[in-house]
């Protein structure tokens, strides 16, 4: 059977368990798989996913997200098709990146962001003034595109940044570079964002929207 979870016509494939509550997947597939028992009917399972409509379009926006990531590579602004050849290194072309398998292309990645990253962040060190040597930290964060924990001297960058093009991550910089002058986020922290990255307002408002 078929239904529609916000304005997307998704096949639906029961699966019959000996269980007592109903469970909902997206597989890769594009199709929901429902779990429930065979006493179920389909009027029941359209109900009860009417009902969970809001919660299961998050669902199928999760799952599309996966996809997208499977299929594609994001490198500073550009989106490559990913193609799993015989080489060796990693070759971008034309729209392609050409890789021998998935742990080359997320071992580049890595590379890549510790190499741009540091190069971004010098260059940064000797623009804005009166601010205090400290180390770079890259990692995978959720919520954050960049943290400054001034006390330490230490400013971690999200590795998803290298995802978007030099004018973001160069924001996000000296967003927290500029955490040295103002560890809040008052008036006085934006006008010193601003005398670094006039066009800030921008930039925010792109990260929000994402890729």
């Amino acid at each position: 059977m078929q239904v529609e979870i916000d304005g997307n016509l998704i096949e639906v494939v029961i699966v019959y368990k000996d269980n007592k509550n109903i469970y909902f997947r997206f597989k890769d597939d594009g199709k929901l798989y429902v779990y429930c028992s065979r006493w179920v009917s389909e009027a029941s399972i359209k109900k009860i996913i009417k009902k969970n409509e809001k919660s299961l379009s998050k669902m199928l926006t999760r799952n599309s997200k996966s996809l997208d990531n499977q299929q594609y590579f994001y490198y500073l602004g550009k989106k490559y098709i990913v193609v799993f050849s015989d080489i060796d290194g990693v070759l971008l072309d034309d729209g392609y990146v050409f890789v021998k398998n998935r742990e080359k292309l997320e071992k580049f990645y890595r590379q890549e962001c510790q190499r741009i990253f540091t190069k971004r962040v010098r260059e940064f060190q000797e623009l804005i003034k009166d601010v205090p040597d400290f180390s770079l930290r890259i990692r995978k964060m959720k919520t954050r595109w960049g943290v400054n924990n001034v006390s330490k001297r230490i400013i971690t960058l999200n590795s998803e940044l290298l995802k978007y093009d030099f004018d973001l991550l160069d924001y996000v910089i000296v967003h927290e570079m500029c955490h040295f002058y103002e560890a809040n986020h008052s008036k006085f922290f934006w006008q010193h964002v601003e005398e670094y990255y006039p066009k800030y307002k921008l930039a925010r408002k792109r990260l929000r929207e994402g890729l």
